[in-house]
């Protein structure tokens, strides 16, 4: 199974897995699942570093690598695609990492796992963190 994983899920992943519940924390911790994390989560992560609303151990870049590769997670590029679905989705919500992410799951028809409710004012399936 695949699924796309929200930014503050991922880093929870990193950081403090206890906070998923345990059905979620079963599924990322199954072999078989395959975890993506959107070049979106990556920008986003970047971002939030820089403006100091995250503390990270090392650089935005070495951090994501090395997590990546620590957390079995498949990056998912941004194509235009993606980036034009985002555009187009109703303003439900005005988060453009989130909207990027939703664009994705409905393009890439794989379920979102999150902890944020906001998802669910678009069409995807989610998963609760």
């Amino acid at each position: 199974m695949k699924i796309l994983i929200d930014t503050q899920c991922w880093l929870w992943m990193n950081a403090s897995p206890e906070r998923f519940r345990a059905p979620s924390l079963a599924l990322i911790e199954r072999e078989e699942t395959e975890i993506l994390l959107s070049a979106a989560s990556a920008w986003e992560i970047a971002v939030k570093q820089s403006l100091k609303k995250i503390g990270l151990p090392m650089s935005p870049s070495d951090y994501v690598e090395s997590r990546l590769r620590q957390t079995r997670s498949t990056p998912l590029p941004i194509t235009h695609a993606h980036a034009l679905w985002a555009g187009e989705l109703p303003p439900r919500h005005r988060d453009p990492f989130d909207r990027l992410l939703v664009a994705q799951s409905q393009l890439e028809r794989v379920p979102i796992l999150t902890a944020d409710r906001s998802f669910q004012l678009y069409d995807v399936d989610v998963i609760e963190a």
